[in-house]
């Protein structure tokens, strides 16, 4: 349970204890407890065994994210789309099995999304988000991959406006440290490399930004504990960008990028464990 969900079960004890002293002959108790992040598979007929993929469909519930320059659509239903779209084709080619953070307009905290990776044993972890600038001629898809060292100032602003409200590392001894940095290296290379692959199934099928793979300290990427990326579609704050993202076709050849560099991570790690 997150703080913040234990904060709000305490504050519901201390006034269902206050009604009690004051009417013990009325009393009772109620708690309210946020609803779990789900644990639901989906997967083809004869996948079962196959690896674990979690698309993490960004913001949600009062986190609406960035509007559409046309104000007619959030960040948070774009995202949504574009999961369960990924999720469908997936499950349809049937080389992996799928989990979602989210599967309905729901807040989820950073770390609950990343602890559903994690639980689950996930082989990637795949964040999607829509992209917004105050220049509205900035246009194109990028994907984000861990990195302590920023590609640039603007790489490290927006994973510090993505990484509001996360929850602050435990300190470890040395030697859990030491272990935890080596296992963090690996988890950084991998999803470089699949950050590197994404951006070569999706070169001349729609456009990207120049340099479109960025390194940023996102929080829920170091915390799924896999390699995991976060993948921006677009720019919901450009007229084209955004029309484009309405385009049932274009976010098709996205899904189809996305969906056959998840595949390719999943293979090259097979024959790497083979």
């Amino acid at each position: 349970m997150t703080l913040a969900a234990s904060a709000a079960v305490l504050l519901v004890l201390g006034a269902a204890r206050s009604r009690a002293a004051a009417d013990p002959e009325h009393a009772s108790l109620s708690v309210v407890l946020p609803a779990a992040a789900a644990d639901r598979i989906y997967a083809a007929p004869g996948a079962e065994g196959r690896p674990l993929v979690v698309l993490d469909a960004g913001h949600g519930g009062s986190d609406p994210g960035a509007t559409s320059v046309s104000k007619e659509v959030s960040e948070k239903q774009f995202t949504l789309a574009f999961a369960r779209d990924l999720r469908d084709v997936l499950v349809e080619r049937g080389r992996v099995r799928v989990a979602m953070t989210r599967d309905d307009d729901r807040y989820i905290s950073l770390d609950d999304r990343a602890a559903v990776a994690r639980r689950l044993g996930a082989g990637l972890f795949v964040s999607l988000h829509m992209d917004s600038a105050a220049n509205p001629l900035a246009r194109g898809a990028s994907v984000y991959s861990l990195s302590d060292v920023a590609s640039d100032e603007e790489a490290a602003r927006f994973a510090a406006a993505q990484n509001r409200g996360a929850t602050a590392e435990s300190d470890q001894s040395s030697a859990q440290a030491m272990l935890s940095d080596l296992a963090m290296r690996d988890q950084m290379d991998a999803s470089a490399a699949f950050a590197t692959r994404l951006v070569g199934k999706s070169a001349g099928r729609f456009e990207l930004r120049p340099q479109p793979h960025q390194f940023a300290a996102f929080h829920v990427l170091r915390r799924a504990g896999t390699p995991a990326v976060l993948f921006e579609a677009g720019y919901i704050s450009n007229t084209d960008d955004e029309a484009l993202l309405r385009d049932p076709a274009h976010r098709k050849a996205i899904v189809l990028a996305l969906a056959q560099a998840i595949e390719a991570d999943v293979a090259a790690h097979s024959r790497g464990q083979s």
